[in-house]
């Protein structure tokens, strides 16, 4: 079986996420970077190209020169991988997808929800893979929180917590990251909501199997002249009457990447936390409470096959992006079993950030959850 050829769109030099894409693609030998457009000056994408040891003819100048020239190659690549801002995503992933290329693009999927629509229209014609890495979906205790959710292990759930705490904006925006993530431009709608609202958003629907179907949301930003929210606090109503409370914020000074998630039912209760991933916490009615830790002998399939070490050897956020391109391999070979976020998750993922912008600056109170 061959590996799968991957083009990379973004991750040029300063770059966080897409060094990120290339260690979590090539993990498991099933992938393999050969192309990419980098950046949007054609001598930065040379140098990332050597940065990243492709062949210097294939780091192109530009996604469709890149596009093209790969679909002439015998060798040519399978899919793409998106690493651009959020205001690239809509133009890349439409030429590729009409391009005949399978897409694998970072969240959230575009910089507003019209994009997002008109996006699912053209996945729908193209008839080709496309995926999303919400990077969380991928640990193997979420994927095993889901299980047992599914399952009915919470009983009926009732309350719904997911926090994303973080403080690396709580000052001037300096450098690449902060600075597009900052700028309505390139990072689309909103800010911390659409950096790591849209995240703790995904991980709730994705664990509890739920839909939200309506929201109240305080969204502010805090940093004296900055336009984008970077504080937010969102109330969630669930589809089966269950209440949820989601937080937001990129100004709490001290937090590192606190995303956590707890959910309660009539049974039990679970948590969750991104920064010790290898414990799920089991809160029985009874007053029991079970650790489970990952590669545990007890897991369900779904998580034993995301574990990739014995227990007690961590596995952490590279490997939970691994698993979201051995689902995405799997597509493409047309296997069964993948978990891998899609346009569906990203429609509700843009709908979350546009209700949440939208009704927060209107101070319009309880408002439908619509795609």
């Amino acid at each position: 079986m061959r590996r799968l050829r991957m083009g990379l769109i973004g991750g040029g030099a300063g770059a966080f996420i897409g060094p990120v894409h290339r260690i979590a693609a090539e993990l498991d030998r099933e992938i393999e970077l050969v192309a990419g457009a980098f950046s949007s000056d054609p001598a930065r994408s040379r140098q990332a190209g050597d940065i990243y040891r492709i062949d210097p003819k294939r780091a192109y100048p530009d996604v469709a020169t890149m596009l093209a020239t790969e679909a002439g190659r015998d060798d040519g690549i399978d899919f793409v991988t998106i690493a651009s801002p959020n205001h690239h995503h809509f133009t890349a992933s439409r030429m590729a997808l009409r391009a005949g290329v399978a897409v694998m693009c970072d969240k959230p999927a575009t910089a507003t929800l019209a994009e997002a629509k008109e996006l699912a229209a053209i996945i729908a014609r193209s008839r080709r893979p496309y995926g999303l890495t919400y990077t969380y979906s991928g640990y193997p205790l979420v994927r095993e929180a889901r299980a047992r959710v599914a399952a009915g292990a919470l009983g009926i759930v009732r309350k719904v917590l997911v926090e994303y705490p973080q403080g690396w904006l709580a000052g001037a925006a300096e450098g690449k990251q902060a600075l597009w993530r900052t700028d309505p431009a390139q990072a689309g709608e909103g800010g911390a909501i659409a950096d790591i609202g849209v995240h703790a958003f995904h991980l709730a629907e994705f664990v509890t199997g739920l839909r939200v179907t309506q929201l109240l949301a305080d969204l502010a930003a805090v940093v004296p002249g900055r336009v984008l929210d970077d504080d937010c606090q969102v109330l969630l109503r669930f589809n089966n009457g269950a209440r949820g409370v989601l937080l937001a914020s990129q100004i709490m000074v001290g937090e590192r990447n606190g995303l956590r998630l707890r959910v309660y039912g009539d049974k039990a209760g679970l948590d969750w936390s991104q920064e010790q991933p290898n414990i799920l916490t089991w809160r029985h009615g009874d007053g029991r409470t079970e650790i489970i830790q990952a590669a545990d002998a007890g897991l369900g399939p779904d998580a034993r096959w995301a574990t990739r070490t014995p227990g007690g050897h961590p596995e952490g956020y590279l490997e939970a992006f691994a698993n979201l391109y051995r689902d995405f391999a799997r597509q493409l070979r047309g296997e069964e079993g993948s978990l891998l976020p899609g346009i569906d998750d990203g429609l509700r993922g843009m709908a979350f950030i546009h209700l949440a912008v939208t009704a927060s600056r209107a101070g319009a109170g309880w408002v439908e959850f619509e795609v």
